[in-house]
């Protein structure tokens, strides 16, 4: 009974970082795309998002609650997991030992940038071109968040090939193969839509 449990526990934890945390991240580094057409472009993007009906409601169901449960499951499977390397071999275990890596690191980052962006916002603080552009006006902040976008979305992309395993999608080698490859292209495409969307800040 534990064992089933906590075969549902993973397989929820899994779902929630690709539906809808893994569908949020890609939203929301499509909005910050738009700094890199100016600050007009990216304050009315940014805009449109915040005057969302019920945008509240939206955050706390769709990504903060979602988010919760897959950091606190995600901190557990980290210090209590281990490789496995005769299932997996070198490459693949390389790949789990950098998703729990990715994992803490991305969660400081999140953690950091809700910090900096919605709970200011919520203190009366506005949300734009200018506030980024501040943010990361100093170097380390510049290289913290390059850091940690790459981090998220290396987080993101690795956890779509645990995703396909885990939910009976890719079961053959070949198939994880081909995962493995499809999932290292969209590591590279959203770590440049990122970082090029970080840059344009500066």
């Amino acid at each position: 009974m534990a064992g089933n449990r906590e075969f549902a526990y993973r397989r929820l934890h899994s779902l929630l970082g690709v539906i809808p945390v893994g569908l949020f991240l890609i939203q929301h580094l499509v909005v910050n795309s738009f700094a890199t057409r100016g600050e007009a472009s990216f304050n009315n993007a940014s805009n449109f998002m915040g005057g969302l009906p019920a945008r509240i409601w939206l955050e706390i169901f769709i990504i903060y609650l979602p988010l919760l449960y897959h950091a606190v499951y995600g901190i557990y499977i980290a210090f209590t997991a281990k490789n496995n390397v005769g299932r997996y071999g070198f490459f693949r275990n390389w790949m789990f030992m950098l998703q729990r890596l990715t994992g803490i690191i991305t969660l400081i980052f999140v953690v950091w940038h809700v910090w900096e962006t919605r709970v200011q916002a919520a203190f009366g603080a506005h949300v734009d071109f200018n506030m980024m552009e501040s943010i990361l006006s100093s170097p380390f902040m510049l290289w913290f968040y390059i850091i940690g976008v790459i981090s998220t979305t290396f987080h993101f992309s690795n956890g779509l090939w645990s995703f396909a395993v885990s939910w009976g999608i890719t079961i053959s080698p070949k198939s994880q193969r081909i995962s493995t490859y499809v999932t290292l292209v969209v590591f590279v495409v959203l770590s440049v839509v990122g970082v090029r969307a970080i840059l344009a800040f500066v």
